[in-house]
Protein backbone atom coordinates (compact mmCIF):
# COMPACT_ATOMS: atom_id res chain seq x y z
CA UNK A 1 0.00 0.00 0.00
CA UNK A 2 1.28 3.91 -0.88
CA UNK A 3 1.29 6.04 1.62
CA UNK A 4 0.93 9.71 -0.21
CA UNK A 5 0.77 12.48 1.58
CA UNK A 6 -1.30 15.30 0.77
CA UNK A 7 -0.23 18.69 -0.06
CA UNK A 8 -1.52 21.19 2.61
CA UNK A 9 -1.24 24.72 3.65
CA UNK A 10 -1.14 26.51 6.98
CA UNK A 11 -3.46 28.93 6.95
CA UNK A 12 -3.85 31.71 10.14
CA UNK A 13 -6.26 34.64 10.55
CA UNK A 14 -4.20 37.69 11.04
CA UNK A 15 -7.39 40.42 10.12
CA UNK A 16 -10.59 41.02 12.14
CA UNK A 17 -13.89 40.76 10.32
CA UNK A 18 -15.25 43.19 11.96
CA UNK A 19 -16.88 45.93 9.36
CA UNK A 20 -16.05 43.46 6.67
CA UNK A 21 -19.02 42.02 4.28
CA UNK A 22 -21.26 38.84 5.40
CA UNK A 23 -19.55 36.88 2.74
CA UNK A 24 -15.98 37.66 3.83
CA UNK A 25 -17.03 36.50 7.17
CA UNK A 26 -18.58 33.36 5.92
CA UNK A 27 -15.16 32.74 3.99
CA UNK A 28 -13.28 32.90 7.19
CA UNK A 29 -15.82 30.48 8.93
CA UNK A 30 -15.59 27.84 6.09
CA UNK A 31 -11.85 27.86 6.58
CA UNK A 32 -12.29 27.28 9.83
CA UNK A 33 -10.92 30.70 11.27
CA UNK A 34 -13.43 33.07 13.63
CA UNK A 35 -10.55 34.28 15.76
CA UNK A 36 -7.55 36.13 15.72
CA UNK A 37 -4.17 34.12 15.50
CA UNK A 38 -6.00 31.14 14.95
CA UNK A 39 -4.39 28.67 12.49
CA UNK A 40 -6.02 25.80 10.48
CA UNK A 41 -4.22 23.05 8.35
CA UNK A 42 -5.95 22.76 5.38
CA UNK A 43 -5.89 20.10 2.27
CA UNK A 44 -4.65 22.35 -0.94
CA UNK A 45 -7.15 22.12 -2.99
CA UNK A 46 -8.43 24.45 -5.71
CA UNK A 47 -11.64 25.35 -3.58
CA UNK A 48 -9.72 26.05 -0.98
CA UNK A 49 -7.27 28.39 -2.56
CA UNK A 50 -10.17 30.34 -4.03
CA UNK A 51 -11.43 30.74 -0.39
CA UNK A 52 -8.07 32.00 0.63
CA UNK A 53 -8.18 34.78 -2.56
CA UNK A 54 -11.37 35.89 -1.28
CA UNK A 55 -10.07 36.68 2.23
CA UNK A 56 -6.36 37.32 1.69
CA UNK A 57 -6.17 40.46 3.29
CA UNK A 58 -7.32 38.48 6.10
CA UNK A 59 -4.75 35.90 6.58
CA UNK A 60 -1.57 34.48 6.63
CA UNK A 61 -0.27 31.54 4.25
CA UNK A 62 2.19 29.33 4.81
CA UNK A 63 3.19 26.79 2.05
CA UNK A 64 4.61 23.51 2.23
CA UNK A 65 3.37 21.34 5.30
Amino acid sequence: MTDKKKATVRVTQVGSPIGRRKDQRATLVGLGLNKMHRTRELEDTPSVRGMIAKVRHLVRVEEGY
